[in-house]
């Protein structure tokens, strides 16, 4: 089994930028896919960007061109840069991991704010 542990999380301005980092731990030889998935308020848990442990990233329409998201396997991390923040991101972001071809392993979530 996968653990998952995020941080980074936090308040900043529009228009500002955070960083969060996600260590995964466990039995993480089968992980491959890893990524990133935000809750906003009133809305479902929706992916926001993934990473396979070749690099090849996927972001969906909304943070292309804003969001960053990277991964150290030797370190076991997966990390997304979120630049030029809207009070949209706001929301509680998760780090997740496909086992088995599923979204299985999942953190707790670190809560990001946006706003003046």
């Amino acid at each position: 089994q996968v653990q998952l542990v995020e941080s980074g999380g936090g308040w900043v301005q529009p228009g500002g930028s955070l960083r969060l980092s996600c260590t995964a731990s466990g039995n993480i030889d089968s992980l491959n896919t890893m990524g990133w998935h935000r809750q906003i308020p009133g809305k479902q848990r929706a992916l926001v960007a993934r990473i396979t442990s070749d690099g090849d990233a996927f972001y969906v329409h909304d943070v292309q061109g804003r969001f960053t998201i990277s991964r150290d396997n030797a370190k076991n991390m997966v990390f997304l840069q979120m630049n030029l923040l809207e009070p949209e991101d706001t929301g509680v972001y998760y780090c997740a991991a496909v086992e088995r071809g599923i979204w299985s392993a999942w953190g707790a979530g670190t809560q990001v704010t946006v706003s003046s």
